[in-house]
């Protein structure tokens, strides 16, 4: 397989159950949440990986859109659907409910995860495992934790080599940090939609 340099694997497949409405369909101006997110990191990656459950209409026009086959089971589940299906060496792993994603931190977080098997920050004593980087050489060890259901993305953290971030080392880029802030909920969107100027 001819490896292209880095991928984003842009996970859109969960209930939204919180939120009570797909979140990969929510608007944001003139655009979804999905194509959003999309938009910012496409110009920074050479492949974009959408995972997505079986079933699911995708809102928009994409290429590369595949379908988790452990739907149900969690980030872990449709990090390793995306690793397979990429043709790149390392892969930035975001959700779909994340619209203040600045591309400056994503090109950051791939730099920071050269020599390693990932790059995750670590915020609030908190690991952002659905916003890190991954290679490719960790599919087998994430597929083996799903397997056997070990499904906290920090199984597989603790398992390979990764290059822990500090808050400080990203705040270069995002001051605020505001590519970590998500969509849950109806209040969180709302507030989100407030602050871009767009409610």
């Amino acid at each position: 397989m001819l490896s292209v340099g880095n991928a984003a694997i842009v996970l859109c497949g969960g209930r939204s159950r919180r939120m009570g409405r797909d979140k990969a369909a929510l608007p944001f101006g003139e655009e979804t949440m999905l194509e959003r997110v999309v938009r910012i990191v496409g110009p920074v990656v050479d492949e974009v990986i959408l995972v997505a459950r079986e079933g699911q209409q995708v809102p928009g026009e994409f290429h590369g859109i595949i379908r988790d086959p452990a739907e149900g089971l969690g980030p872990l589940a449709g990090l390793a659907a995306g690793l397979a299906a990429m043709r790149s060496e390392r892969a930035f792993l975001t959700s779909c409910d994340v619209p203040f994603l600045r591309p400056e931190y994503v090109s950051l977080l791939l730099r920071l995860a050269e020599g390693h098997a990932a790059a995750v920050p670590l915020v609030d004593g908190y690991h952002m495992s659905t916003s890190a980087v991954y290679s490719r050489e960790v599919l087998p060890v994430a597929e083996r934790l799903v397997e056997e259901r070990r499904l906290r993305p920090f199984f597989l953290i603790d398992a390979v080599d990764t290059r822990v971030v500090s808050a400080d080392e990203l705040q270069v880029v995002d001051p605020d940090l505001r590519s970590f802030r998500n969509c849950n909920e109806p209040g969180d969107y709302e507030a989100a939609l407030r602050d871009a100027g767009l409610a």
